[in-house]
């Protein structure tokens, strides 16, 4: 089987770097094409529960923060990919359930692969926090390579 657009769900995490080094080695050795992919949360991610407790201009600056930090993590792996000659674009969604927003992107960019990070999380921490990647494992009809 042979892939030519890898969609690469990325957070900015340790993990989630080595996922886009992985991506950029494998995209170089197939030809292939890189969509890199930031899911926000949004604010019921960003707050937990609390953003009725804070005043609308502090809501603004999380926001705004949240987003340049996104802008910064899709930046780097673009100019990593770059770097080693690969054509890679970079799309941003904000979801509260970064897994929907991580299919429905491979969904739109037509990746025939996902490429993402697993923090390796076990035991009540895997059950309480629930996997994104295990729920994007098992919500995809497409392949799923799993960096670890």
């Amino acid at each position: 089987m042979s892939f030519s657009h890898l969609l690469v769900a990325i957070d900015g995490s340790e993990l989630s770097d080595q996922a886009v080094a992985r991506a950029v080695d494998l995209a170089r050795s197939l030809g292939a094409r890189i969509t890199f992919f930031h899911a926000d949360p949004g604010l019921p991610g960003l707050l937990g529960g609390f953003g009725e407790q804070l005043d609308p201009n502090t809501l603004e600056l999380l926001i705004s923060a949240s987003q340049r930090q996104g802008d910064r993590i899709l930046a780097a792996a673009r100019a990593q990919a770059a770097a080693a000659g690969i054509d890679a674009a970079i799309e941003s969604g904000i979801n509260p359930l970064p897994h929907e927003a991580i299919l429905a992107a491979a969904q739109r960019c037509a990746a025939d692969l996902i490429v993402m990070a697993s923090h390796g999380r076990r035991g009540l921490s895997a059950l309480f926090l629930g996997s994104e990647t295990q729920k994007v494992l098992t919500g995809s009809p497409l392949p799923v390579l799993v960096v670890r």
